[in-house]
């Protein structure tokens, strides 16, 4: 049973997306902070280089956008007959490219103007990725202009109702447009599709006199909200309930479905409770633990997940669970426990990039045969494009997850002030240690003999009680006179030396 929880509050709108009660995906939108993914602008070229094949556009964004060569318009050409469309937003693998070798540097200019479309929100210190291949979704077809192409989402598999649809589609397709038919288009009639293409035509057409009166860099054309897009992509006939806490927003819905798939109006409803709607359905608490590190599994073993720069690390433990049988069978279970979990988190955490899972080292090839499967099954049910790589020679499957905005984690949360997003600081003995060696850089680099030292209130505590003895004999070895001051300001590890004669700070760098 899949049911879809809207929480829509004026600040941030969160949708949820239960499977069997259980929650597997959460998508979010702040009023300050929203997405990209689909929106259309007329930028600036401001760099183009040959070197890495790619531009950088100014869209009027603090970061610029990048362009690779293969995502140009001219690249586009051959595409397969039998595309995969993804239900949710643009992505930036989605549509397949043609062979045509081309060059950015004959293509693009410094200070050209350019139309791109967003495929990839900025993430990190990274800008938003965009393409010339414009794209427009519709409830049930795909609209590019610019490509003589009719195609059917591989997801309808019937050889029939495909050839069905690409006739119909072929009759009703604009001139200098091509027309993918979406997987909710299964079963559809004429009706339903002329409305949505004459749409998007229209809509076309009014970016491209938008585009041609405004100067870059613009935004011409912004997607539609999380909510609004969430009832075009993902709200078909296997969704059996959607639940909304907002009036206005359930009078959109239901305004949208009349005209579009009336069918499913009865499965939209409104919800009046006076507990928190995602209290009510047990969805908080779960959101609580996405930012944590350790994902407990139902048998005793666990998971841990660390970020890092270049990649996505996960660690499978088998933690309390003993098992009843053999040592092999034990480690069997808590991996294929284990790799159902991942695949959940992986889609509920919107963790991208390269992903390296370490599972428990298993003796036979049957098992790991097994677990990898399991894992590879799991993941069919994600929405972004995954790939799953044979296990290594050190015993880790190594996988990627199509990557379109920051993960949830970062989403949430910010780097700590005291550590600076490592997790770990400096150990109190550490920080003696450190006290002392910048006492000795200040006597003999900077002949210094009057000195403060400010430490945090925990730091300067252990500092006398630990070290108090080592610091008398440097104050009588140099005749030092040593003040020490607690500063709750300072950040645990952090220690700053003064000199009395000049305030100046010392003890950084040996001068000597």
């Amino acid at each position: 049973m899949k049911e879809i929880i809207i929480n829509a509050d004026p600040e941030e709108t969160r949708i949820a997306i239960l499977d069997d009660g259980e929650l597997v995906e959460l998508m979010l939108e702040r009023a300050e902070r929203k997405r990209q993914v689909g929106d259309i602008y007329k930028g600036r070229v401001t760099a183009v280089l040959p070197g890495m094949q790619a531009a950088f556009v100014n869209i009027g964004d603090p970061k610029t956008a990048f362009l690779h060569v293969s995502d140009l318009a001219q690249a586009w050409e051959d595409i397969d007959d039998s595309f995969d469309e993804d239900e949710s937003d643009r992505r930036e693998d989605d549509y397949p490219r043609g062979g045509r070798s081309l060059k950015i540097e004959d293509c693009l200019n410094k200070g050209q103007d350019v139309v791109l479309q967003v495929t990839k929100e900025p993430i990190g210190t990274k800008g938003p990725r965009a393409t010339t291949q414009i794209s427009l979704p519709g409830r049930f077809v795909v609209l590019m202009p610019g490509v003589d192409h009719v195609g059917v989402s591989r997801r309808i598999p019937e050889r029939e109702e495909r050839a069905r649809l690409k006739k119909l589609i072929n009759d009703l397709r604009p001139e200098g447009a091509g027309i993918i038919v979406r997987t909710v288009g299964e079963g559809q009639g004429k009706r339903q599709f002329s409305s949505d293409i004459k749409y998007l035509w229209g809509l076309w057409k009014r970016i491209q006199r938008r585009a041609g009166s405004v100067k870059a860099p613009a935004l011409i054309h912004k997607d539609v909200e999380l909510t609004t897009g969430l009832i075009r992509d993902l709200f078909r006939e296997d969704i059996h309930e959607l639940v909304i806490d907002s009036k206005k927003a359930h009078k959109e819905i239901m305004g949208y479905l009349r005209t579009m798939s009336p069918e499913l109006c009865p499965r939209v409803k409104l919800y009046t409770g006076e507990t928190p709607i995602f209290d009510a359905y047990g969805i908080e608490k779960e959101i609580e633990k996405t930012t944590e590190r350790r994902i407990q599994l139902k048998h005793g073993g666990y998971i841990v997940i660390d970020h890092t720069e270049a990649l996505v690390a996960i660690d499978v433990n088998s933690g309390r669970y003993v098992g009843k049988k053999d040592h092999e069978e034990t480690i069997l279970k808590t991996n294929l426990e284990a790799a159902k979990e991942i695949a959940r988190q992986l889609r509920l955490r919107d963790i991208g990039g390269i992903i390296v899972i370490d599972f428990i080292d298993m003796e036979k090839e049957s098992n790991k045969r097994a677990v990898q499967d399991t894992l590879r099954e799991c993941l069919r049910k994600d929405r972004s494009r995954t790939k799953t790589f044979q296990v290594s020679d050190l015993g880790l499957v190594e996988m990627t997850r199509q990557r379109v905005r920051p993960s949830l984690l970062h989403y949430y949360t910010d780097d700590c002030p005291a550590c600076g997003g490592g997790g770990k600081i400096l150990s109190l003995q550490s920080v003696g240690l450190k006290a002392e060696r910048m006492i000795l850089r200040a006597v003999v680099g900077a002949n210094e003999r009057d000195l403060e030292m400010k430490l945090h209130p925990d730091a300067a505590a252990y500092l006398i009680e630990h070290n108090g003895g080592r610091l008398a004999q440097l104050e009588k070895r140099y005749k030092l006179d040593l003040d020490i001051k607690d500063d709750p300001r300072l950040k645990r590890d952090e220690v700053v030396l003064v000199s009395a004669r000049t305030r100046k700070e010392v003890g950084g760098e040996f001068d000597g």
